[in-house]
């Protein structure tokens, strides 16, 4: 475990130099971004070191991984993330943990996470995806509503019982005129964020970035950036 501890320890440092210099860069105060690490398919025991290494934002993309680990690690200062695709029949599950949900893009899902938000007695921060690759009225690869779909699906999250309308949150996307532009993107984000502040003004997230580009987002006003193997290294893939 002191070995494991000294690994994160020594990642979690080099993303921070990371961070600290795109800050510098970028002529921003460390402050401004929030880091979230990534846990995805490793265990509680290095939620668990990762806290006592100072980490406050933890994120998770599935919830059979999520629900048990949040549930081990509940006596933690932790603020959690979803950030996966959401399908339905998890919404109940999530809505017992997750501080934020990241990934809100159809109206449908807005309606399960009010619905279980509500009964589990908790209000959800809610970011919508936007798909960069999607057309007017399409999804993205990855999840996500287009950017013209923006405006009515933030006007729903903000007048459901149970949710908080928090901001945007976007991947960079790997086809369309943005794929291998990270830096683009992620200003394409920012000024949609703009546009969507002008009607909810407590809408400041700004969810863009990861391991491969987070300097990408910091440049471009990112608020938070989602790092995972870059802090807890790269797992093999199992089967």
């Amino acid at each position: 475990m002191t070995e494991r501890r000294d690994e994160l320890a020594a990642n979690l440092a080099k993303v921070e130099r990371r961070l600290a210099e795109a800050c510098a860069a970028a002529g921003r105060g460390r402050e401004e971004v929030t880091l979230i690490v990534v846990t995805k398919t490793y265990p509680a025991t290095d939620v668990r070191i990762l806290s006592e290494l100072g980490v406050r934002h933890v994120a998770e993309n599935r919830d059979q991984d999520a629900a048990p680990k949040a549930a081990a690690c509940a006596d933690l200062p932790l603020t959690w993330h979803f950030v996966g695709q959401l399908q339905t029949n998890k919404v109940r599950s999530v809505a017992g943990y997750a501080d934020f949900v990241q990934s809100v893009d159809r109206s449908k899902l807005v309606t399960a996470l009010s619905k279980e938000a509500v009964r589990a007695g908790r209000e959800l921060g809610c970011l919508i995806q936007v798909a960069l690759d999607a057309g007017d009225s399409e999804r993205g690869e990855r999840g996500g509503v287009a950017p013209a779909g923006i405006e009515e699906l933030a006007d729903l999250v903000a007048e459901a019982p149970g949710l908080r309308l928090a901001g945007l949150m976007t991947v960079a996307p790997l086809t369309g005129e943005y794929a291998g532009r990270e830096q683009a993107a992620f200003g394409r984000l920012m000024d949609l964020s703009t546009d969507l502040r002008r009607s909810h003004p407590a809408a400041t997230m700004v969810s863009a970035g990861m391991s491969a580009d987070l300097e990408q987002a910091v440049a471009a006003g990112a608020t938070h950036v989602r790092v995972g193997s870059a802090v807890l290294g790269v797992r093999p893939r199992l089967g």
